[in-house]
């Protein structure tokens, strides 16, 4: 008989799901969907280096939260100021592929800026590819999750839309958990009366109610030619694809990596969506498997949704789960070496 994942098993598919959405679409970012098709064939796969993927900014931003609420659980302040220093230090590791925007606050919170005044504005995706996590956490507690939501934004991003972005994520998550007696539908109009998310909301209700692929929907978006790092079109197509796909994990993540464009962070917040609503048992094994990565491994991650997944339970802070810091410089360089070889693999002509 099947039973619904229990409050540990979901964070355990948020972070793991976000993972494999981030590993899996990461080759294709910047494509467009006729030049994936045109360059690959079959359903997908890792092709990163040697048939399998490696992680971006979006998991190390979602887990850098994760590691945030273990410093912070109850006190939103507490919680982004722990955020904050992550940031910076995840900054001095040389990431590859860091947001302008990102890069510009964290650049901020160096010179001394305080937390609440680091952000820069900027509507991109950054605060909403690392809120799933924050939706789960806070599943039964709405107060709370807006104001950890609002506290992770702030860091990086002013815009209102982006905002509500990384609402839209977090209560999407939250959702997934609940009984499900309201409409997602309508809980999305409520998160803001501005005239482009109504029209964005409604355009996603007409979709569902057309039956329309996640492909024609984001076509419809006049995003034919890729989904862009714009929070206000990726957050719809990534809910659309998992709310058109529920219950198929795949088939929702593969959906909305075959609209192109910012493959690695609408298949990041897709997957983190689907892990939330099917728990970690929900992700197909040989995904998981396949995600070649140290020292924010699988099952690093798979420890830390543990550690979260008890902090739930308690009162009292548990404490970052400890990392090889060490080894991040020269894991990122190696990760920077092979993103250029890849990259300029895809300039090679496919006949």
């Amino acid at each position: 008989m099947n039973t619904s994942p229990t409050h540990a098993q979901r964070i355990a598919g948020v972070l793991l799901g976000t993972a494999v959405g981030d590993a899996l679409g990461l080759p294709a970012e910047g494509l467009s969907p006729q030049k994936i098709t045109a360059r690959w064939t079959g359903p997908w796969r890792y092709r990163l280096i040697a048939g399998r993927g490696m992680i971006s900014d979006d998991t190390e931003h979602t887990a850098m939260v994760a590691q945030s609420l273990l410093v912070g659980p109850q006190n939103a302040q507490v919680f982004q100021s722990a955020l904050a220093w992550k940031l910076r230090w995840w900054m001095t590791g040389l990431p590859a592929g860091v947001g302008l925007a990102t890069a510009r606050a964290i650049f901020k919170l160096w010179l001394g800026f305080p937390p609440k005044h680091s952000g820069i504005a900027s509507a991109g995706n950054g605060p909403a590819m690392r809120s799933a996590v924050i939706g789960v956490f806070f599943a039964a507690d709405g107060d709370r999750r807006r104001q950890f939501v609002e506290a992770s934004t702030q860091l990086t991003h002013t815009d209102p839309r982006a905002l509500i972005g990384a609402l839209a994520v977090a209560e999407m998550s939250a959702w997934a958990c609940s009984t499900q007696e309201a409409s997602p539908i309508v809980l999305l109009k409520n998160l803001s009366a501005l005239p482009e998310w109504q029209k964005l909301i409604g355009e996603m209700e007409a979709a569902a109610g057309e039956n329309l692929s996640v492909q024609a929907f984001a076509a419809r978006l006049g995003l034919a030619q890729g989904v862009t790092g714009y929070v206000f079109h990726t957050v719809p197509v990534a809910i659309y694809a998992w709310w058109r796909h529920r219950g198929d994990f795949r088939g929702a993540l593969e959906s909305a990596l075959n609209c192109g464009g910012d493959t690695d962070t609408v298949g990041a917040i897709t997957a983190a969506l689907a892990g939330a609503d099917m728990g970690v048992n929900g992700i197909p094994a040989d995904l998981i498997a396949g995600i070649a990565e140290w020292p924010r491994s699988t099952q690093w991650l798979t420890q830390l949704a543990e550690k979260l997944g008890r902090q739930a339970e308690s009162h009292e802070p548990l404490g970052a789960l400890p990392l090889f810091w060490p080894a991040l410089p020269v894991r990122n360089l190696w990760f920077l070496g092979i993103l250029l070889t890849h990259g300029f693999g895809r300039l090679i002509p496919r006949f």
